[in-house]
């Protein structure tokens, strides 16, 4: 069984993929949002193809580690899903990973364009990766 990473924001929901093996994240998609039924349709569809036994879900803090209100629209989102889906979640302190996702594509010679589209899959790869070496 595989995990999903979610970076949950306005906009978009990136979405990172472990290995069978649960070592490794890749990057999956970024979902542009739309409504909240098609998005979380959209990713249980994803969750079943993928066999998928546990989401973790970017939890973004404020700085001093208090849950702001990006962080509860977060959980919100999560807790509209498991109405849908019944899952493992776990959430993992996101707080710079978007910024770290930016860098690393800056670095790469992305151009902006480009990276508004993968940023958040980036995340949620960094996001996952972060997970799976805290478990492994």
């Amino acid at each position: 069984m595989r995990i999903l990473a979610l970076d949950v924001g306005d906009v978009r929901i990136g979405l990172a993929l472990s290995d069978a093996l649960k070592i490794t994240a890749q990057g999956l998609e970024t979902l542009t949002r739309s409504e909240l039924n098609k998005d979380i349709n959209h990713i249980v569809n994803v969750i079943e193809k993928n066999e998928v036994s546990e989401l973790v879900v970017g939890l973004p803090k404020n700085m001093n580690g208090t849950l702001g209100p990006q962080g509860e629209k977060v959980k919100q989102f999560v807790e509209e899903f498991l109405k849908v889906k019944d899952i493992k979640v776990s959430y993992i302190d996101e707080r710079l990973t978007t910024v770290i996702a930016e860098k690393t594509l800056i670095s790469g010679d992305v151009s902006r364009k480009k990276r508004k589209q993968v940023v958040d899959k980036i995340a949620a790869t960094i996001i996952l990766q972060s997970y799976l070496e805290r478990i492994n």
